[in-house]
């Protein structure tokens, strides 16, 4: 399917220049690599390349690296001739840059390829010519390569499992695409648009979540990021009687997850208060005199402070 830039929802300044810099290289030819963690939607980004790019009426093909037999890489991406090996469909296979010919070949997790492969493809950006498997005669072909990956291939060329070579060939121009956790002023707009999708889907009215669960989305850290919340927003509406989302609601792992965050912070929130204390008890003495100027230092009242210094014996 199509996917314009609208159909990106967000409009916070990491959006906007995101966006803004997908216009700017759709025209293009050059490879482009898209960085980001699992969830933040890789492929939306390379299918808006696509479809602001003059290819946009030709081909978007998409592979996932990791879900392709080491064995069958090579004949999924170029193609065999008849008889190429056991097995082989009479009248031979087009592969999957044949496919693309004219358009976009979207490569995710592009860090799951078998080394083997990497030499293969860094000659087919080279020279933009394929051989089938089998075949003795080159094809040329027209296709941009969009790759994607939510690993550091810089840490696995040092571990040598990534050739340095591909990855400069694929990196001409870098696309990072940040954590929701790193722009949670997009969240309102992802949960409204998931809310009409779902209902279309599921058949539903729900209009909205409750103005006091907001608040706990987006101090939420979003380990699965975007996929993560649309996930979230599913189980939700099938959970919902009503027309909006309550506390109730919401899946237990997630509410948990936010119990604990919120007893981290509370605790780290009480360790900074005994510190305080203790550096202010430092300073003015452990004795009587030096705990009434330390309270008084602190705002707090006497026995507050000989309440709070109880559980500073441990450290004292």
């Amino acid at each position: 399917s199509k996917t314009s830039l609208h159909n990106i929802k967000g409009n916070s300044e990491a959006m906007q220049n995101l966006k803004s810099k997908i216009i700017k290289i759709a025209n293009s030819s050059s490879t482009v690599l898209i960085t980001g963690e699992t969830g933040t939607g890789k492929e939306l980004f390379a299918k808006a390349i696509h479809h602001n790019s003059e290819r946009s009426s030709f081909p978007f093909i998409s592979l996932n690296c990791a879900s392709i037999p080491d064995t069958l890489f090579e004949s999924e991406l170029f193609g065999y001739e008849e008889g190429a090996f056991t097995g082989a469909k009479k009248g031979g296979k087009l592969g999957l840059f044949e496919l693309a010919n004219g358009g976009t070949l979207f490569l995710d997790e592009v860090g799951e390829m078998p080394f083997y492969m990497q030499a293969k493809l860094l000659r087919v950006l080279q020279d933009r010519m394929i051989t089938r498997v089998g075949g003795i005669r080159p094809i040329e072909i027209n296709v941009r390569i969009i790759a994607a990956t939510n690993k550091s291939l810089e840490e696995m060329i040092a571990n040598k499992t990534f050739r340095s070579d591909l990855y400069y060939r694929l990196n001409v121009i870098p696309v990072a695409i940040p954590p929701l956790r790193m722009r949670n002023d997009d969240i309102e707009a992802l949960i409204q648009h998931f809310l009409e999708k779902y209902n279309h889907i599921l058949k539903k009215n729900v209009t909205r979540f409750d103005s006091s669960i907001m608040g706990l989305l987006k101090s939420y850290d979003w380990p699965g990021n975007v996929r993560e919340l649309e996930n979230l927003v599913e189980y939700a509406m099938n959970m919902e009687s009503e027309n909006h989302i309550t506390l109730n609601s919401l899946p237990n792992n997630f509410l948990n997850k936010c119990a604990l965050k919120s007893q981290d912070i509370k605790d780290k929130v009480k360790d900074i208060e005994l510190e305080a204390i203790r550096s202010t008890l430092d300073k003015y003495g452990w004795d009587v005199k030096g705990k009434e100027k330390s309270a008084k230092e602190l705002g707090i009242g006497l026995r507050t402070l000989y309440r709070k210094v109880e559980r500073l014996k441990d450290i004292k």
